[in-house]
């Protein structure tokens, strides 16, 4: 058994002040008085599956009105899949709550497992829990998109449909590639033309990073040499020149330092450290001598330099504010050229990948339009005969396969399930059915002909009875009690036939209280359940409850 409705709290819902209701798995018949109040389950499951709210609705006198509803073995993956993606708490146990509320002084709140969400998630959720087949609908067999899906189903096509899919998003990405290619064909080849200049720019100039620094220094260097070259003569005359020189005056202390250690022992460190500077300043006699020696005061080389500097500063003007910047600018204009380059080369292979994708997806078309017109008429056969069974002895059943322009989300085509339920009338879609009794009937024929592939777990019957009696009621009851046998099944009906089939029985009926009406709603068994299907025979007489026992009974040989 799927998921099962297990609990539902209606509060200050219409004439409901307050009911809380259990039902059971299998097949559930809800009858009572006309007006007692039979429809608030329906408009209460209603605004459980997302549909439009009437502030009416609210009990007379209350600022709220509420409807929660508990699921129990809820698995179902695409549920779980809505619930992930809206960021809504997940099922604990396969337990799903739903709540709704409607306020009087603003917009209503709804709820999925204590989390807050749109009205359209509830409506999808709703799309997989339950069918509502009657003046309330909530019928997701009236889409072509589902009837197409059904179709499919009932034929084994899920996994050609899968391939089918995935062929089309491989085209569409396809075309989408060719598309953009060829929309900025010209553009590109602009944007092209700049990289390539831009990049023979930058590489042509063999950048370093950080050299800069060093030209601005060289620059500098060069645009002083004369001052440089005189400040250099005189500091190495000053160190070694011929009389009175740095190195001369050191010499001699050196000398002296020396004979003052023979006489004193003690005095080794000051010899030491007057030997450390003579060193230092021969070493710095040396770097002055080699500075002038490597010094370019040639003003070719002054030329070079402040070229170079001025190329740097034209290249930072164009593309960064520093080399390292022009550096990396270049880099990403080449990695982008590339790139353009690629997707010109791309588009010439992009017509030979568009065709043969086109070739694949339509053989795969061809294939479900094949096998889903061979399904449709054995599917066509099997709804009529339990049309047949439904009262409809001689109605018209087809499933047309509608062409489109061009290969869609579905294939080539949607179905479209049609019906006639008298000869003489033309067929028209199920949404295009005006009577609620005829809806409910050709329901339950596809759902027992679908029952296999059809796995929405609740089904919610109402005016099921309409311009039906005899023998087509007790064929009713029994169809509505064999799908009963794989899911949930609720009928609120007038007919004693249904009601006695249920396996389970309960009554609504309506109370006055302290000057207000309400409704209630309570389950029956044994006598009062007796008592209820003779009162929907027309009465307490003893042919009538005779006859309901005798309902009741026939029921139980047929378990």
């Amino acid at each position: 058994m799927s998921a099962t409705l297990t609990s539902l709290r209606i509060r200050n819902l219409a004439l409901v002040e307050e009911i809380h209701w259990e039902p059971h798995s299998g097949f559930t018949a809800i009858t009572g008085e006309t007006g007692a109040g039979k429809s608030v389950i329906i408009g209460a499951l209603s605004l459980l599956l997302g549909e439009r709210a009437d502030r009416s609705l609210i009990r007379t006198g209350q600022q709220t009105s509420t409807v929660e509803a508990v699921f129990d073995g809820v698995e179902d993956q695409r549920l779980t899949q809505l619930l992930e993606e809206a960021g809504v708490e997940p099922c604990e146990d396969g337990r799903l709550l739903l709540k709704r509320s409607l306020s009087t002084e603003g917009a209503g709140r709804q709820f999925i497992n204590g989390s807050a969400c749109t009205l359209t998630l509830l409506r999808s959720l709703g799309d997989l829990l339950v069918d509502l087949h009657g003046p309330h609908d909530h019928q997701s067999l009236f889409g072509r998109e589902h009837q197409t899906r059904l179709l499919d189903s009932y034929a084994g096509l899920d996994g050609l449909r899968e391939d089918y899919s995935q062929a089309r998003k491989e085209l569409l990405a396809l075309e989408k590639e060719h598309r953009e290619i060829h929309e900025n064909e010209q553009s590109a080849l602009r944007e092209m033309d700049l990289l390539t200049h831009q990049c023979t720019e930058i590489d042509a100039a063999s950048l370093q990073a950080g050299e800069e620094e060093g030209l601005v220094s060289r620059h500098r260097a060069a645009a002083n040499s004369a001052k440089i070259l005189q400040i250099c003569g005189s500091l190495s005359a000053r160190i070694s020149g011929e009389e009175n020189s740095l190195m001369e005056g050191i010499t001699e202390a050196v000398r002296a330092t020396r004979d003052l250690a023979k006489l004193d022992p003690g005095t080794e460190n000051l010899a030491a450290l007057s030997e450390t500077a003579f060193e230092a300043l021969r070493e710095l006699d040396l770097m002055v001598q080699d500075y002038v020696s490597s010094f370019d005061a040639d003003p070719a080389a002054l030329e070079a330099v402040e070229n170079r500097l001025d190329l740097l500063q034209s290249l930072k003007r164009k593309y960064g504010a520093s080399v390292e910047e022009v550096i990396a600018f270049g880099e990403q204009a080449s990695k982008r050229l590339l790139e353009l380059q690629g997707r010109t080369a791309r588009a010439g292979e992009l017509d030979a990948d568009i065709q043969a994708a086109q070739t694949r997806l339509k053989s795969l078309a061809s294939k479900l339009t094949s096998q889903r017109t061979a399904a449709a008429q054995t599917l066509e056969k099997k709804v009529s005969s339990g049309l047949k069974d439904l009262g409809f002895e001689k109605c018209g059943f087809q499933i047309s396969l509608e062409p489109l322009s061009e290969p869609g989300v579905h294939g080539n085509e949607l179905a479209e399930f049609v019906f006639s339920p008298n000869p003489g009338e033309a067929a028209r879609p199920l949404r295009a059915i005006a009577s609620s009794g005829e809806i409910s009937r050709v329901m339950l024929a596809l759902k027992g002909a679908l029952a296999e592939q059809d796995d929405v777990p609740l089904l919610v019957f109402d005016e099921i009875d309409a311009n039906v009696g005899g023998e087509i009621a007790t064929r009713v009851a029994a169809r509505m009690r064999e799908l009963a046998e794989s899911r949930q099944v609720f009928c609120i009906t007038h007919l004693p036939q249904v009601a006695a089939t249920a396996h389970h029985h309960f009554v609504v009926s309506k109370e006055v209280r302290d000057g207000r009406t309400r409704t209630l709603l309570h389950s029956i068994s044994d006598e009062n359940r007796v008592q209820e299907i003779a009162r929907m025979l027309g009465g307490q007489s003893a042919p009538a409850i005779a006859h309901a026992k005798d309902l009741l009974g026939s029921k139980k040989r047929t378990k």
